[in-house]
């Protein structure tokens, strides 16, 4: 039987009071499980952390001391207990590291995606399908009217001018996919990563992704080449250089309203748009899905007399 109140929203976070524990806390509890680093989905302070190899390295370079009191890193496919839910991680396909968290109580199966992507991407785990009771699915890009570009031919569209480029991409998962896709289809460019990216750069390499050539930013070189010049800045720096002359501004996201203002358009998103959320509800098969960060209301709506879809947030 589903027990409606698994999984209950608190301003602390998402709990599951059966296992006691949070998934993907707001603020420090003292059991979290953590589906990936980003920072809306990893704060530092909690008391015991378990998470993958990768998202730990990810927090303790984040938040070093004030990462956790304690790390419990898991394998994929590596089951464990918080008190009578079984836990295990399987990946998800967003960033290095990144995991969906499947939760086994009383026999039945609570998927939590995390944040995802079900498309191929070289610079993190393969997103990986299990069936479950109920799927609880990010909703990020739950419209209809929203479909991902292929990100192969998004990153093309730099070959199209020779001018130096300012790129705007987040720090962690972004900036290193940006890297291997323009190695891989933009050879002529020499990339260049802003110093605060490349700690997060260093830990993908150790961790044996191979993202190509770039190195840290040379303000000398970009001042001596008017041409075929990649910089790759994080947000921050990208929004506080709106005025930067002698480049062409892009910023990578699959959000339209970065998109603007900008001299190409780069829409590379590391989330499932409305196509990938729908094959993943056919291949998990639950009986339930229940959404979260987003808009669930147009998932309910096409699923209304054929699945139970509630909406989380």
């Amino acid at each position: 039987m589903i027990l409606e109140d698994f999984i209950t929203i608190s301003p602390v976070g998402l709990y599951c009071v059966y296992g006691d524990f949070y998934l993907d806390p707001l603020q420090p509890v003292k059991e979290a499980v953590v589906s990936h680093a980003h920072g809306d989905h990893a704060i530092g302070g909690s008391q015991h952390v378990y998470c993958t190899a990768a998202t730990a390295a990810f927090m303790k370079h984040r938040y070093r001391k004030f990462a956790a009191v304690d790390f419990f890193t898991k394998r994929y496919h590596q089951s464990f207990q918080l008190k009578e839910v079984t836990v295990t991680f399987y990946p998800a396909g967003h960033i290095l590291g990144s995991a969906q968290v499947l939760m086994e109580y009383k026999g039945v199966k609570y998927l939590y995606t995390g944040d995802y992507k079900i498309e191929p991407d070289k610079t993190c785990e393969a997103f990986e399908f299990v069936e479950a009771d109920v799927l609880i699915t990010e909703s990020t890009f739950a419209d209809p009217e929203t479909k991902h570009p292929s990100p192969v031919d998004e990153i093309k569209k730099l070959n199209e001018t020779r001018a130096n480029i300012m790129l705007g991409a987040y720090a962690l998962g972004k900036s290193q996919r940006i890297i291997q896709l323009l190695n891989d289809h933009c050879p002529t460019r020499n990339v260049m990563v802003h110093f605060s990216i490349m700690p997060f750069v260093k830990i993908y390499e150790d961790y044996g992704i191979k993202l190509g050539n770039y190195s840290m930013y040379d303000r000398k070189v970009m001042k001596n080449n008017y041409e075929n010049q990649v910089y790759i800045v994080p947000p921050m720096v990208f929004h506080s250089y709106h005025k930067a002359i002698n480049v062409v501004r892009a910023f990578a996201s699959g959000w339209k309203s970065l998109q603007q203002q900008n001299g190409i358009s780069l829409y590379i998103s590391d989330h499932a748009d409305w196509e990938a959320i729908l094959e993943t509800i056919s291949k998990v098969k639950p009986k339930q899905v229940w959404t979260l960060h987003g808009d669930g209301k147009q998932l309910k709506d096409y699923f209304k007399s054929k699945l139970e879809v509630k909406i989380l947030n």
